[in-house]
């Protein structure tokens, strides 16, 4: 068969692509995950395809666990639902001892609805609209209030159920990185939290029985979650010492960061990114260390985006190539920002499904989308891909599936790969009938009678 000629350009010498690691382009390539072909998971379920190892969950899990759980006696995970809320990666965790964290009705409702009785979640968020907070105190859930209407809204409630409703207060602080997360809770520097206090001890209808904070995401600095702790153990006893409340849990929330890679870092994942090790000794340590003698409260912690994301993969195809204005080398390919929302502020892990010969040269990934923002990858370097590559693009599993959106094309099949290594759908690909059930269509403006 004749070769496909393409006109020869010439490109300028980019120096910002060295560095003083050298610069070296692998072939990185993947024919398979977890044992599964990759072109067997595509002809079976088309692409693109999204991809999840139960294996690689699991066992990111038990490593994470284990970092705290060997350094402090009482230790508890709550799964992040908005991380992912795909039943099937819930029920694994849950299987493996997490509980729930929700941070709003509809998050609230779908952990009910997977079996996860009330006492077993976390309810978050700025926004909960009375009738759900009452049915999760009826169901004791464990509720970390955000503002002083909620303060307001939960008295009513008590009043109404005849009751005192034990509730924790979500804090904000400076720990020393920026941007600090100020939107949330209350904040402690200025005294907002020391008032939210006062004001749940004056009304003698709540009790107050838990800390909670969460500092930011993708935080990369193990010191900052230690000056966390210390600050939420001294307002701990702080609370108990004036206010008689006792202390029972400090919620940390989450952050940790996945061996992914920030768009801007200069480093490598696995230099730039603290093992789980580094982030459970400062946390811990210094918890310890700060904790009155013989006073374990639980420390509860929200992880998802490090549990979950380095056992996603997106399987794409390679539809076509163009040379852009400048003379850079483009491809255009089948799942776009709708499906990796998270493109936005994350360079992937892409792999090849085959060895491809020829020169290495910057490209750019595009979507399908018919939008100018559809890129999801700006600056890569790839050999010369031929139409029907295959690009398994990693790590995924965070934030992608619960921020996707429905925008010009259908949502994908979703399929894990068991601990048996076989392949079992865990969320159906979408089609038409699926996207129009909730419309409706006025009579009068039917074009088919």
């Amino acid at each position: 068969m004749k070769e496909s000629y393409e006109k020869p350009v010439i490109l300028k010498l980019q120096m910002g692509l060295m560095n003083k690691f050298g610069a070296s382009y692998l072939k990185r390539t993947r024919t398979e995950i977890d044992g599964v072909p990759v072109n067997k998971l595509i002809e079976e379920f088309g692409s693109p395809l999204f991809v999840f190892s139960e294996k690689r969950l699991r066992r990111k899990y038990k490593e994470i666990y284990n970092a705290f759980a060997t350094r402090y006696p009482n230790v508890q995970f709550s799964w992040s639902y908005k991380t992912n809320y795909l039943n099937a990666i819930c029920a694994i965790l849950q299987q493996e001892g997490e509980i729930a964290e929700g941070v709003s009705e509809f998050e609230y409702e779908k952990a009910r609805r997977l079996g996860i009785e009330g006492r077993d979640i976390i309810f978050n968020g700025p926004y909960k609209p009375s009738h759900i907070l009452e049915k999760a105190i009826r169901e004791q859930a464990i509720i970390n209030i955000d503002h002083f209407e909620e303060i307001y809204d939960l008295e009513e409630i008590a009043d109404k159920l005849g009751q005192k409703v034990k509730v924790g207060i979500r804090l904000n602080m400076d720990t020393g990185i920026t941007p600090q997360w100020s939107r949330f809770g209350f904040n402690l520097e200025t005294g907002q939290a020391l008032d939210a206090v006062k004001r749940i001890a004056y009304s003698k209808k709540l009790i107050l029985n838990g800390l909670h904070c969460h500092i930011g995401t993708f935080i990369l600095e193990p010191r900052a979650y230690a000056q966390e702790v210390e600050k939420m153990v001294k307002f701990a006893y702080q609370i108990e010492d004036e206010f008689g409340f006792k202390i029972e849990y400090l919620d940390i929330g989450g952050g940790f960061p996945s061996q992914n890679r920030l768009k801007g870092i200069y480093l490598p994942p696995e230099l730039a990114v603290p093992s789980i090790e580094e982030f459970a000794e400062a946390i811990c340590d210094t918890l310890l260390r700060s904790l009155r003698p013989n006073d374990f409260p639980e420390l509860i912690l929200e992880t998802g985006r490090v549990i979950v994301d380095e056992a996603g993969y997106l399987i794409s195809t390679v539809h076509a190539a163009k040379r852009l204005p400048d003379g850079t080398k483009a491809y255009v390919i089948d799942a776009g920002v709708n499906l990796l929302f998270t493109s936005f502020w994350y360079k992937f892990n892409i792999e090849l499904d085959r060895e491809v010969q020829g020169v290495f040269e910057p490209c750019v990934i595009y979507g399908p989308l018919c939008m100018n923002i559809d890129v999801i990858d700006e600056h890569t370097q790839l050999p010369p891909l031929p139409r029907g590559t295959r690009l398994i693009i990693s790590p995924v599993g965070a934030y992608n599936v619960t921020q996707w959106m429905q925008f010009i094309s259908y949502r994908p099949f979703v399929v894990l790969i068991n601990s048996e290594g076989k392949i079992e759908v865990i969320r159906e690909a979408e089609t038409l009938e699926d996207v129009v059930r909730k419309e409706k269509l006025p009579a009068r403006l039917k074009l088919v009678q």
